[in-house]
């Protein structure tokens, strides 16, 4: 069996617990034969993948097949080869003419400008015993030994090893790699060490202004782009300008420069909140839009004026109420308490009274005397 190696070659990147689809190529001459599958081991033999998890879809009349890995784990990560097999007399020969590089990427790491983050880097346990280092942009001669602000802890037990940063800067943000080296090979797992700077972005805008946030930005680097409550949320829930219906956002890029501006015109009540912006260095920031002041201005003298007009038509209504006068038959009506006058009415049963009748009121005197007949009533 003789392996015949070709030229096509296919970098993968996938993260981990995700599902990786594979797109193999192979000559047209060999579209007809059994398709092949295999992983290089430390020794560079192709050895073939057999794990449940990998599905080969296999078209026999097509010179391309696909190959799906899911639920990827870090034992995934390597060189794999994609070919297939033609069998003569005598020899069978293996054709292996797609080389793929499946790279490894565990979750963004977040950490605060001034504050700490732990960069966490899971290996398969077959290499407990392998050297293993953080390297920053992937390379070796960026190993980081900073003992001051670093320490290293494996955990051989959980097949981890975890690397602590303290006291940290804008110039700490960018690509990591998690790199465990063999004896012909340095297997790689990456992962990017996000940086929010200390200095937030405070803007207060009415609604219907435009406005123009500038993030920063390295072409190295994905922008970063998003509305929510934490800068975690960004790659899962929060929202992306590529995701956002609205014609008011737009994007300008200014390569050279460093910086991309996220543009929004014709504000709105709801575009407030807290927004993300950077690539690997973000910055936050708090938008706050609030209603034109000359139209809350207006509703307030709206309302004032009907508050007073409310208030005087009730003044009216009691003031003509309480001063009302009574007609012809109605009894008298009771003072307020502000005005009580207290009345005697002494009534006196003496034959020197029986002939006539008399009643006197007087203003100056709280006491009022009235004399009675049975038959006839006079006043005076």
């Amino acid at each position: 069996m003789n392996p015949v190696l070709s030229h096509w070659w296919v970098n993968k990147s996938v993260s981990v617990g995700d599902e990786v689809n594979i797109t193999c190529q192979i000559p047209e001459e060999h579209k007809f034969s059994p398709k092949l599958f295999c992983k290089e081991d430390e020794n560079h033999i192709c050895q073939t993948v057999s794990r449940s998890e990998v599905k080969l879809n296999d078209f026999s009349d097509k010179s391309v097949f696909t190959v799906i890995i899911s639920d990827v784990t870090v034992r995934d990560a390597g060189v794999y080869w994609c070919g297939a097999e033609t069998s003569h007399t005598d020899f069978t020969f293996i054709s292996l003419t797609t080389k793929v590089q499946l790279k490894l990427i565990i979750p963004e790491v977040f950490g605060d400008e001034g504050g700490s983050a732990q960069i966490i880097c899971p290996y398969d346990p077959i290499h407990t015993s392998k050297t293993k280092k953080l390297l920053k942009s992937c390379t070796d001669k960026n190993t980081l030994m900073e003992m001051n602000r670093w320490s290293v802890n494996d955990d051989m037990t959980a097949s981890v090893f975890s690397v602590n940063i303290t006291g940290l800067t804008a110039d700490d943000a960018g690509k990591y790699c998690c790199a465990v080296t063999l004896e012909t090979d340095v297997i790689y797992l990456y992962t990017h060490l996000i940086i929010i700077i200390k200095q937030e972005l405070l803007l207060n805008k009415s609604e219907g202004d435009n406005m123009s946030m500038e993030c920063k930005h390295h072409a190295e680097y994905q922008k970063v782009f998003c509305k929510a409550h934490e800068v975690s949320m960004c790659v899962n829930d929060g929202v992306s300008l590529q995701s956002i219906r609205d014609d008011g956002f737009s994007l300008s890029d200014e390569t050279s420069t460093g910086v991309f501006t996220v543009n929004i015109s014709h504000l709105r009540e709801e575009h407030s909140g807290i927004y993300w912006c950077g690539s690997h260095i973000i910055t936050k920031v708090h938008l706050n839009v609030i209603r034109d002041s000359s139209v809350m201005m207006m509703i307030i003298v709206c309302v004032c004026v009907i508050l007073l007009l409310i208030g005087g038509i009730a003044l009216i209504i009691v003031y003509n109420f309480r001063h009302k006068t009574p007609g012809p038959g109605s009894l008298p009506t009771i003072p307020s308490s502000d005005d009580v006058l207290y009345a005697a009415v002494r009534f006196h049963k003496h034959e020197d009274y029986l002939s006539d009748v008399s009643v006197t009121f007087s203003k100056d005197e709280i006491l009022t005397d009235y004399t009675t007949l049975r038959h006839n009533t006079r006043l005076n």
